[in-house]
């Protein structure tokens, strides 16, 4: 089995442009994207990592990001979210699409190893974790199940709410939901980056926990500085992000 993280990459956005090509360091230009690609690549049940890039000629800076890390791209409809995904994971011959959103640079990986295994051995459709603060989630999805996706569902079905169909049809797929710890259980904190507030958030706890790219990141530490920083937590923490990715 082989597992690819296949990240889909666009600048348009209604609320804030280019999301993923935000700086966490600004001195030391360290996108959301780098450093999501460098915390990718320090797990070894990935097999590969690709960008999954929108055909509109603003994105192709995205083909040199990267070419920077050193590892591959496709190219793909704007609209089609799920043909992209598909794509990137036929490139590099996945049989498993691990899903983050570009936008969301602190997803919480640390039970990636067991999750990944128990979806093989059992041969389940989707995995999830639940009850993760908004941009901690991950999600892992057969190829399989993305193609059945795209062949049987609609145009919504193939817009970023990709994995739509799956809890639409549910009789149809295998699905497993994993517990997390109940401390990171949270769903008054946000880590995602929709709106300039969610930049400002990221960016405070990338500096007050010295976070880099060449150091694997501590999710809990995450929680605790904002638990200890009310003040940070509340600029972002109010704000509705109106339909979700992760139905279950």
């Amino acid at each position: 089995m082989k597992l690819a993280a296949v990240l889909a990459c666009r600048n348009q956005s209604s609320r804030l442009y280019a999301k993923p090509l935000q700086n966490l360091d600004v001195k030391s230009s360290v996108s959301i994207l780098d450093y999501m690609v460098a915390q990718l690549k320090k797990y070894s049940e990935i097999n590969d990592i690709v960008l999954a890039i929108s055909k509109n000629e603003e994105n192709s800076i995205y083909m040199k990001v990267a070419e920077s890390h050193s590892i591959p791209s496709i190219i793909g409809d704007d609209n089609d979210v799920l043909a992209r995904l598909i794509k990137g994971a036929e490139s590099v011959k996945a049989d498993h699409v691990l899903r983050v959103t570009t936008e969301s640079p602190y997803p919480y990986m640390d039970n990636l190893s067991e999750i990944y295994k128990y979806h093989c051995d059992n041969n389940i459709d989707y995995s999830v974790t639940k009850g993760l603060p908004d941009g901690a989630y991950f999600e892992i999805i057969s190829l399989s199940a993305l193609k059945r996706s795209w062949d049987e569902g609609s145009t919504k079905h193939r817009s970023e709410l990709c994995t739509l169909y799956i809890f639409e049809n549910k009789d149809k797929f295998k699905l497993a939901q994993h517990d997390v710890p109940l401390t990171l259980q949270r769903n008054d904190i946000r880590l995602t980056v929709d709106w300039p507030e969610d930049l400002i958030v990221m960016r405070q706890v990338y500096e007050a926990l010295k976070l880099s790219p060449d150091v694997k990141l501590n999710f809990p530490d995450v929680i605790k500085y904002l638990d200890a920083n009310p003040k940070i937590n509340a600029i972002n923490n109010w704000i509705d992000s109106g339909i979700g990715r992760v139905w279950f």
